[in-house]
């Protein structure tokens, strides 16, 4: 359900302008200075530092083998792949399970989606989720920094410039195949989060 449509495609106007003329740049200024394997090995030390999420998550739902896989990715990307710089577990399809976080817990709890929701600054989403959200922040190690606030939103913040940089065009494509951008976001985010449950 969509109660608050208007809002939420407000909402999804001011994160589209967002990107266009601040994510966007900046990412792209960012690309172009730092290399891409840099930026790659990156995003493989915020996924490794992730690992309670996912692990407890899917302890949660009493997804064991998930478990295990996650628990085996962390062991080898720690190690081997020098703190989670490279992604060794990659060349393992065992050690790849599916993320898993708190809203996905909460459906498997029995815990509907709830009202559709477009959140600023970070996009599609449910009440559920929403509140999943918030509840893995808890075991997020990114939020353990002993620092202030801010610095932790900086950490995210310059988390999420690397990411962009990364897949730079693929919301655009997006956005272009669409009749109506809006609609096409709300219902792929509702089949992918359905996906996610399910596996």
């Amino acid at each position: 359900p969509d109660p608050w449509v208007e809002m939420n495609i407000g909402f999804y106007h001011f994160n589209d302008k967002m990107y266009f003329w601040l994510l966007k740049p900046v990412a792209t200024g960012y690309g172009i200075v730092i290399p891409q394997e840099l930026r790659i090995a990156i995003r493989n030390v915020f996924y490794n530092i992730r690992f309670p999420v996912r692990f407890i998550n899917s302890l949660l739902q009493a997804k064991w083998s998930k478990a295990g896989g996650e628990f085996g990715q962390f062991c080898l990307n720690t190690t081997v792949g020098f703190l989670g710089l490279a992604n060794v577990a990659a060349n393992y399809p065992a050690l790849q399970p599916s993320r898993e976080d708190l809203g996905q817990t909460f459906a498997v709890w029995g815990i509907g989606n709830g009202a559709y929701l477009t959140i600023p600054f970070i996009g599609p989403s449910s009440l559920r989720d929403a509140l999943g959200r918030l509840g893995d922040i808890f075991i997020d190690p990114i939020w353990w920094v002993p620092v202030n606030f801010w610095t932790s939103v900086g950490i995210r913040a310059g988390e999420a410039v690397n990411d962009t940089s990364l897949r730079i065009g693929e919301y655009e494509a997006l956005k272009e195949a669409a009749l109506d951008p809006y609609v096409m976001i709300r219902n792929a985010y509702v089949q992918n989060r359905n996906k996610l449950i399910a596996e």
